[in-house]
């Protein structure tokens, strides 16, 4: 492809290690012309060290957490390709299979993202008033498997797409971006294929924020997806209940939970 028509995306927060091995994959496994885009969302573990070792791919720097949707909104407004790939950072895929991915894109206009096979489950139906937390499963089928809603772990869209939408809607913290892709795309009558033929590898490593403040955010963004997309009553029953549960089970940060947006 030309080059630069393809960008990285990857939000990273006190990952270090895992962003580096992310970037060196990128880098050097088979090297493509990308362009690369490090958002790192106020790490304070070395990560900001990274640009020295990674001359070629550019970091933004955030002064804390501002959350995965804005800082993915932040890197998709700062993306010059045609085609945006959204990695998590403890995703390791080459420049090579980036390109493909982007290649597939461009021959399929009917198909608005495109997903690497992880090794971790990465398929799920979107979230219903009736079915408001589907779990993730592993995809199993030929070699193009279409997904309702995939993880945000590793996805591939036209940056048009991104853009049409006005970006990501800025109510959902952490957890409620890719859901909110998935959504989108199936409202515009197009698909979500993964390319069973190139594969990622995703270490679904442990967030360094605490499960508290993560299910607080879960709750607020499964909130705000079904109230955008079912209506203003069953994003409040949904908080009614997961309220009443959380009490149930003493887990407090869920009754007062927040979306990580960096406001507090």
């Amino acid at each position: 492809m030309e080059p630069n028509k393809i960008s990285v995306v990857i939000v990273s927060f006190n990952r270090a290690e895992q962003l580096r091995q992310s970037l060196a994959a990128l880098c050097t496994q088979e090297p493509a012309d990308h362009q690369i885009l490090v958002v790192d969302n106020g790490s304070q573990d070395g990560a900001a060290n990274l640009d020295t070792d990674f001359p070629n791919v550019r970091f933004i720097r955030l002064p804390r957490n501002f959350g995965h949707t804005r800082a993915l909104n932040i890197g998709i407004r700062a993306a010059d390709g045609d085609y945006v790939l959204l990695m998590h950072d403890d995703v390791r895929i080459g420049g090579s299979a980036v390109t493909a991915l982007a290649e597939f894109l461009e021959t399929r206009s009917d198909v608005a993202a495109v997903c690497p096979l992880l090794n971790s489950p990465q398929v799920r139906a979107l979230p219903t008033p009736a079915n408001p937390d589907p779990p993730l499963q592993t995809p199993s089928g030929g070699e193009e498997i279409t997904a309702q809603c995939v993880s945000g772990a590793a996805i591939m869209v036209r940056t048009a797409f991104l853009r049409n939408m006005g970006h990501i809607d800025e109510r959902y913290g952490n957890y409620g971006s890719a859901i909110e892709i998935c959504a989108r795309i199936q409202s515009s009558n197009r698909g979500i294929l993964i390319l069973s033929r190139i594969a990622a590898e995703h270490d679904a490593s442990r967030s360094p924020m605490s499960k508290g403040t993560l299910e607080g955010d879960r709750a607020t963004g499964t909130a705000a997806f079904l109230g955008k997309h079912y209506g203003f009553g069953a994003g409040l029953l949904y908080r009614l209940k997961s309220s009443l549960r959380a009490l149930a089970t003493f887990r407090f940060s869920v009754l007062g939970g927040t979306k990580i947006d960096g406001s507090g």
